[in-house]
């Protein structure tokens, strides 16, 4: 029960956490030029684009980190039913059953239950599932 859990966590990449963590700093940084900027009265529009790409990279970095923490991928194998088809070839009579796996067509398998002759497997095929 623990294992499962443990596997069902996606893994972070230490590369796109070096990414994130790049971005966060560089976004950081142009935020305090933003602000320096503003105070030492240097230019008013450098002090804007320095704001502008300061936010922009914390929200690029804050967005990239969430939807790297998000919700677990589930990957669910959904395996078909497999059924065998087996025939009497002297009363005709037929038994569906549940594919085993030595199975395969023309095999000649146990007796009949109505005459006791040999039966054989004419067909092996996937049910179709059922619509809701």
């Amino acid at each position: 029960m623990m294992t499962d859990n443990v596997n069902s966590v996606r893994k972070l990449s230490p590369f796109l956490l070096l990414i994130i963590l790049i971005a966060f700093i560089l976004s950081l940084s142009a935020l305090y030029i933003a602000v320096d900027s503003f105070i030492n009265q240097s230019g008013a529009l450098d002090a804007y684009s320095f704001l502008a790409i300061g936010f922009g990279g914390l929200a690029f970095s804050t967005y990239m980190l969430l939807q790297t923490r998000g919700k677990p991928m589930h990957a669910v194998l959904v395996l078909p039913k497999v059924v065998t088809t087996l025939e009497c070839p002297k009363c005709d009579f037929k038994n569906i059953r549940d594919f085993k796996r030595e199975d395969y067509i023309f095999k000649e398998t146990g007796p009949c239950q109505k005459c006791n002759e040999t039966m054989t497997i004419t067909a092996i095929y996937r049910e179709a599932k059922k619509k809701k």
